[in-house]
């Protein structure tokens, strides 16, 4: 839609069916409807609804456009959607901008539905439909309004304090602290509203959900500021694992044996052709696969990957654009190049365990 890809996520469906229920047995109750005719204004309603939700991710979307960002798609999900960007924004201007750009479009609609609610005769069919449209897109409005990653507002606390302190990263972290306390009020308000029947059961496991789900993007946020702080100590050349190289054929214990006699354990192991150009590396998860009794018998070539099929990352990149590039062509390992020459391989944990040095990785 307007160029940005729309992915359908397959929760939607448990979404679908929880609010059709929900508003059918509201609908019924007050226009006095027999069963089918609710269920199907119940599903009309829920169309309308993630109609939308996608207004209000195309609002990011469109804006983010504005100021030059790649967006590679809209998802649309069981607890609603979220617009994928290429990359962050470039100022706190352009972060506060695009963050209240959804929230904006969700205050129109809403405003335009209570105006139709006002204006349609009372329990009436769309009458009915107009209120429900302007309750949720005012609530959609405010909600993400709220101060905490990953919601819209917390975006928006982020590029204050970004203004302020002119340290992102830090502005990150506090937005995703304060998105923590959002996510525990969250859990707290609707176990107090089934309680106080404000909301009926069955809403309750929903909302409980949206309160895991902001907790656990609120941690996110903050692991990614941590991260991003280590982005200028990658360094490809100290970071990629030298190679050494063995002739097509050699036996997979043989190699192990030269590469140890030669260089550290943690060397990357690669086939090499004729004229000594590596042209296959040696992948560990498939040597971990392979009985050492096995190994004396077994060629190198039979569990190497072609360097041809790994991504390459040019040594010169810098850390930002190495985790860009991780993320968009996820892998074990990576082919670092200068020119066209081979020059080491990075393995995805070595730079995992630079960025997060206290979490314990598995090598």
């Amino acid at each position: 839609m307007f160029g940005v890809p729309l992915h359908l996520n397959t929760s939607m469906v448990l979404l679908a069916v929880l609010i059709t229920i929900l508003y059918a047995v509201f609908a019924r109750r007050q226009l006095g409807l027999p069963p089918l005719a609710g269920y199907v204004i119940g599903l009309g309603f829920v169309v309308s609804l993630l109609g939308s939700v996608l207004l209000h991710e195309l609002g990011h979307a469109l804006t983010a456009r504005r100021y030059g960002i790649g967006v590679r798609g809209i998802t649309l999900e069981l607890l609603g959607g979220y617009t994928e960007m290429e990359r962050d924004a470039p100022t706190p201007r352009a972060d506060l901008v695009i963050s209240l750009a959804g929230p904006a479009v969700s205050a129109v609609l809403g405003a335009a539905a209570v105006a139709a609610t006002l204006a349609l005769p009372d329990r009436t069919l769309l009458h009915q439909l107009a209120f429900q449209l302007a309750v949720s897109n005012v609530i959609v409005a405010v909600f993400n309004l709220l101060p905490g990653l990953p919601l819209d507002g917390g975006r928006a606390l982020r590029a204050a304090v970004w203004t302020l302190t002119r340290d992102r990263h830090l502005a990150t972290e506090i937005a995703g602290w304060v998105g923590r306390l959002v996510a525990l009020g969250t859990a707290v308000a609707a176990i107090l509203l089934t309680l106080y029947d404000v909301l009926v059961p069955l809403a309750l496991p929903l909302m409980l959900l949206v309160a895991v789900t902001l907790w656990r993007g609120a941690g996110q946020s903050v692991r990614a500021a941590r991260m991003s702080r280590r982005f200028p100590l990658v360094d490809l050349s100290r970071l990629a694992r030298p190679l050494f190289g063995v002739p097509s054929g050699t036996p997979l214990a043989e190699a192990h044996r030269r590469r140890d006699a030669h260089h550290p354990p943690g060397a990357a192991l690669v086939v090499v052709d004729a004229a000594g150009r590596p042209v296959a590396l040696v992948d560990p998860a498939r040597v971990a696969a392979v009985p050492p009794a096995r190994r004396p018998w077994l060629a190198v070539d039979e569990v190497a990957r072609s360097l041809a099929g790994l991504p390459a990352l040019p040594v010169g990149l810098d850390g930002e654009r190495v985790v860009e590039a991780v993320q968009t062509h996820p892998g074990a390992q990576y082919v670092v190049t200068s020119g066209e020459d081979v020059v080491g391989v990075l393995h995805i944990a070595d730079l995992a365990q630079l960025l997060e040095p206290k979490r314990k990785m598995n090598t």
